[in-house]
């Protein structure tokens, strides 16, 4: 059933969150068609696209997205974008005095970024496979058919090594953005080491002013085009100052626009640069007071990482069998967590059957238990001609995903709600096609329907919990330049291969992969936020970290803060009601 357009607006808060968001909004527009006589595909790309026009009144498609960083994150992008103004003449100055000039030698652009340079000026390139996206300049001109350029350059096949030249997000994305995305927050700097926000209380204190005054009237311009908004997705920073900015964010989100959903992602990198003892505390705090009040003014709230942990020792990253990926490096780590993304998201954007926002939040977020945590197979490990059932049940006894959220699951069976998603099986079968007579190797291979499959195999491990489903046949298609972090047992669609390619042989580039992820609530998160607890609670704040309260919250807000993550974890008990119950009551509980 075809649903009417559910906008949904964007904010990325911290430049982690806008690594994660450049790479998934990268996955968006390359499954953007502009061939009116192409099949649409799954997803409804307007949900989360705005459609606009330049001075010279060509259409464009932008983001509907408002993306906050700090001073000095942007490197060589303009932050009002190239696409409606392309600069204003500077050449007249009414000084007629004596005149100093100070040139500063502008950052270098990496091979990706000279190119797209190359087609913005209109030129054909001699050698790439990227994609022109009908924003460019020069294609919403007319000057080159885009059609034609796309087929060209996805010819030639070259491709990018970024790995040591992506310092920010702004080095890899590939599309344009409108001129009222940009945030720049210019009390703190992004590089160095004075001026950093650090802390919680840093970023609560700066949704105020002027940087309040510039957020409002950014989100009323993306509010007041939209003609159903569902609600709102926020990528936020978790483990420095941002999350405290976050928290503020989305308590305002949630007083001026109620009934809308707020679905919240706490991003957090595997590692930092420069870290410190004490900048590793600053992180531990900042996610624990992050994860509190986010969830408290949230639909939901799901911590999004390879980390495995928050807190100062962790257990090592999240791993996956067919990805070649240095955790370490957040253009890394953040593609594999955008793709996570682009399948977790799935269910509010999708062209048929979608599901508004509340709607899965109400799912997941039962008797005040508004966090959850997510699990992905990134890839889904899909042989190339089989079949779902094959696939499946070549996972034998351990489900296919692996913990995106630092949260092991429970291993038992137990889980309130549960919400799974699989994009990308184009060109594979959902159920197997045996001859008339064969006797099915597995129950999965019985059942009539791709639903049928994955909901059979998934009770399988948890027979009581609710469960919702989406499939989508579309892949997260990649364009250039998301990193080559596959396999070689993948072939170009992401499947695995039934041969081992020949030794010294060049791995096929991956074009595309198909995705399985998980979001849940389960009592496996009643330990995981207990361990927060415990983390912040074991050591005087105010001996070892007394400047993180320097700028708020006040010694009262913290602990209160702390009580209430203590009392959200037991509501992952099993024999909790879910409502949050005074601490005497608690203690009585122990007694």
């Amino acid at each position: 059933m075809s649903n009417p357009c559910r906008e949904v607006i964007t904010l990325q808060l911290g430049h982690y969150s806008n690594f994660v968001g450049t790479h998934w909004w990268n996955l968006q527009d390359a499954s953007l068609s502009y061939d009116p006589e192409t099949p649409p595909g799954d997803v409804q790309s307007d949900v989360v696209f705005r459609e606009g026009q330049t001075l010279g009144g060509h259409v464009t498609h932008t983001p509907r997205l408002i993306a906050m960083d700090l001073k000095g994150s942007l490197r060589t992008l303009r932050q009002e974008g190239n696409l409606y103004d392309p600069g204003k003449d500077t050449s007249a100055v009414s000084w007629e005095g004596n005149l100093m000039m100070h040139e500063e030698s502008p950052a270098a652009k990496n091979p990706f970024l000279e190119d797209l340079d190359k087609l913005d000026r209109g030129e054909i390139l001699g050698n790439a496979d990227f994609y022109i996206n009908s924003q460019q300049p020069q294609c919403s001109a007319g000057a080159v058919n885009v059609d034609t350029v796309n087929s060209q350059l996805d010819r030639l096949q070259k491709g990018y090594r970024l790995e040591g030249s992506v310092k920010v997000w702004s080095d890899f994305l590939r599309i344009h953005l409108h001129p009222r995305t940009i945030s720049v927050i210019h009390q703190y700097n992004h590089d160095g080491e004075a001026h950093r926000l650090e802390a919680f209380g840093q970023g609560e204190a700066l949704l105020q002013g002027s940087v309040l005054e510039d957020l409002e009237d950014r989100l009323h311009f993306f509010v007041e085009e939209c003609d159903y908004l569902q609600g709102f997705q926020v990528l936020c920073d978790l483990a420095d100052g941002f999350a405290g900015l976050g928290s503020k964010v989305t308590e305002m989100l949630q007083d001026s626009y109620s009934g809308r959903g707020i679905l919240t992602w706490g991003l957090a990198p595997v590692s930092h640069p420069n870290s410190t003892p004490m900048k590793d505390i600053y992180h531990q705090l900042n996610c624990t007071l992050g994860t509190v009040h986010l969830a408290n003014n949230s639909s939901f709230f799901c911590p999004l990482t390879l980390r495995g942990g928050f807190g100062r020792r962790p257990s090592a990253p999240t791993t996956f069998p067919h990805l070649n990926c240095d955790p370490s490096l957040w253009y890394h780590s953040s593609s594999v967590l955008a793709l996570a993304l682009d399948a977790l998201t799935l269910p509010y954007r999708l062209r048929n059957n979608s599901v508004p926002m509340w709607q899965v939040a109400d799912t997941l977020a039962v008797s005040g238990r508004k966090v959850v945590a997510a699990y992905g197979a990134v890839p889904f490990p899909m042989m190339h001609g089989g079949s779902l059932p094959d696939a499946l049940s070549a996972c034998a006894d351990v489900l296919p995903w692996k913990p995106l959220s630092a949260c092991s699951e429970a291993g038992d069976g137990r889980c309130y709600s549960q919400w799974a998603t699989l994009k990308g099986f184009e060109g594979q079968k959902l159920i197997s096609s045996l001859a008339p007579g064969t006797k099915p190797p597995t129950p999965l291979h019985s059942l009539h329907s791709g639903e049928d499959v994955l909901a059979a195999y998934i009770r399988s491990f948890y027979p009581t919990a609710p469960l919702a489903l989406q499939l989508a046949s579309t892949p997260s298609k990649l364009t250039p330049p998301f990193p080559q972090i596959f396999s070689q047992s993948l072939d170009a669609q992401g499947f695995l291969q039934s041969q081992a390619p020949p030794p010294g042989s060049l791995a096929p580039v991956v074009s595309s992969v198909p995705v399985m992820t998980s979001l849940q609530s389960g009592p496996a998160l009643g330990p995981w936020l207990s361990e927060l607890h415990r983390g912040a609670s074991t050591f005087d704040i105010r001996r070892l970290a007394p400047s993180f309260l320097s700028q708020g919250p006040e010694m009262a807000d913290y602990k209160e803060a702390l009580e209430q993550l203590r009392l959200l974890a037991r509501c992952y008990r099993d024999n909790s009601s879910g409502v949050m119950r005074s601490s005497s009551e608690e203690d009585d509980d122990d007694d």
